[in-house]
């Protein structure tokens, strides 16, 4: 498998190779896909998971830690603090505005299911350098997203 087919599916070397050694054979193109797909950061988390991990989740005031929709820590009073976090780089990649709405909309969407009401969103953007023209392009569309989507609410 070529470096340039590699890049195209967003998988690295060791990916694929670990791929092969699962399936017994070379993924077709399909597969690589959906491998591309599935262990992306934006659906699998793989590049956050490890840093996620080193956080605490339990302890007397965590009601709610990894593996539900979303994080949820006791304030007191019967309050709680409702906490999500989430990756869209590339839907956003793809689709500026949509990516970066849909982004907002998923965060929005865990938080209620928790029971929770949003009271606050905070985002925190990586662009390439601003020099260039597809960053501009990039940066302009999602933060266009993320302002239309957020408040609305």
């Amino acid at each position: 498998m070529s470096p340039e087919a590699l890049r195209e599916v967003a998988l690295s070397r060791e990916e694929y190779d670990l791929a092969v050694r699962l399936l017994g054979r070379e993924p077709n193109t399909v597969e690589l896909g959906v491998l591309g797909a599935m262990w992306s950061e934006h659906c699998g988390y793989k590049n956050s998971r490890p840093l996620l991990g080193m956080f605490p989740s339990e302890g007397p005031d965590a009601l709610q830690g990894p593996g539900e929709n979303a994080g949820a820590v006791r304030l007191g009073g019967g309050l709680a603090a409702v906490f999500k976090v989430e990756s869209h780089n590339h839907p956003s990649a793809i689709e500026p505005y949509q990516g970066a709405a849909t982004g907002v909309g998923g965060i929005v969407r865990d938080i209620f299911t928790m029971g929770a009401r949003p009271v606050a969103l905070l985002n925190s953007l990586r662009f390439g350098p601003l020099q260039e023209r597809e960053s501009r392009t990039l940066l302009a569309g999602v933060v266009r997203g993320i302002g239309d989507y957020g408040n609305s609410l």
